[in-house]
């Protein structure tokens, strides 16, 4: 009893020791938002103390300090390296013109739809009674609805005609189809959020995350504009279907418009803005590019291809010319 209580001590007091040389550590360099960089630098910490500590290391504090600020000073410096202002980095083109200009019609008139549409899901609650004051009554707000709806119906078939007639966005549509690496780079993710991985996946131009997301709009637009489609006039729907498929399309566009402004909120808000790692967001929507250092982290396999491809064609050229 009396050794397991001195390892609990022991393991105490590292833990102490590891926080207050996290602190100053973090004070002196100056890192505020940067969850990786913390991570970095408190699994280090972490390792180097409780090695000097299991290394027979017990009773002098500050020669352990000492001992443990110059064991991570590799890591120290790199910090500093990756934090030192980079002027004249390469920005790299990921997303093109077309697929940031439908990406913005969607999410205008995806606002404007859960807007307009909420209130009629939940009509007695307060805001939503507001809010159809605010957009003038019912006629306005359904006239409003109608017209974002005629926005997303739009983006839809933009979407289809650049995946199928345009080369990038047919490989970009490849490159969107899920495989058996996405779910690998599932489990490895778990692994390293759990702290059973050193590393993360490595990712090549879509992660399972951008995956899930594109997805999850591709068929939330196609149930949500055809249903749509079904409400938009009951006589017409009714000449030619029977009254249950509009009963059945008013339910499930009603349940998928809450789905998806759910999904909006809380899983790509939080990925794009909110996220520590990026918060308050990038303007990567706007002008589709990446820095160097964000591609070689975030999506390093793209980087690999794109350098190894580069090479490629100055070779290719310098042949060409001798």
């Amino acid at each position: 009893m009396a050794k397991e209580r001195d390892l609990l001590s022991i393991e105490t007091f590292v833990r102490q020791l590891a926080i207050e040389l996290e602190d100053e550590l973090l004070a002196e360099l100056e890192i505020r938002r940067t969850r990786e960089l913390k991570r970095v630098l408190r699994d280090a910490i972490r390792e180097t103390l409780d090695g000097r500590f299991r290394a027979g290391l017990r009773d002098d504090i500050e020669s352990a300090r000492s001992e443990a600020r110059a064991a991570i000073a590799p890591v120290i410096e790199e910090i500093k390296e990756r934090q030192r202002p980079r002027k004249e980095e390469r920005q790299f083109q990921r997303i093109s013109l077309s697929v940031r200009l439908q990406h913005m019609l969607m999410a205008v008139s995806v606002v404007f739809l859960i807007v307009t549409g909420l209130p009629l899901k939940f009509p007695d609650i307060g805001i939503s009674q507001a809010v159809m004051q605010l957009m003038g009554g019912i006629q306005n707000s359904t006239l409003i609805h109608r017209i974002a709806a005629c926005g997303l119906i739009t983006v839809g078939v933009w979407h289809l005609i650049y995946i199928i007639f345009f080369p990038p966005g047919r490989r970009d549509f490849t490159l969107m189809l899920p495989n058996l690496k996405d779910v690998r780079d599932f489990g490895q993710m778990m692994m390293f959020y759990f702290g059973r991985r050193g590393e993360k996946p490595r990712f090549g131009r879509f992660s399972y995350v951008e995956k899930f997301d594109y997805w999850a709009v591709y068929w939330g637009c196609i149930i949500m504009i055809g249903t749509g489609i079904l409400l938009w006039s009951p006589e017409f729907t009714f000449s030619y279907f029977p009254k249950y498929l509009y009963d059945i399309a008013k339910e499930v566009h009603s349940d998928e418009a809450l789905l998806a402004t759910l999904a909006i909120v809380i899983w790509h808000f939080y990925n794009v803005h909110f996220n520590p790692s990026v918060f308050p967001g990038s303007l990567l929507w706007f002008h589709g590019r990446l820095p160097e250092h964000e591609i070689k982290e975030e999506h390093p396999l793209e980087y690999e291809e794109i350098i190894a491809k580069e090479a490629a064609e100055a070779e290719a050229k310098t042949e060409g010319k001798g």
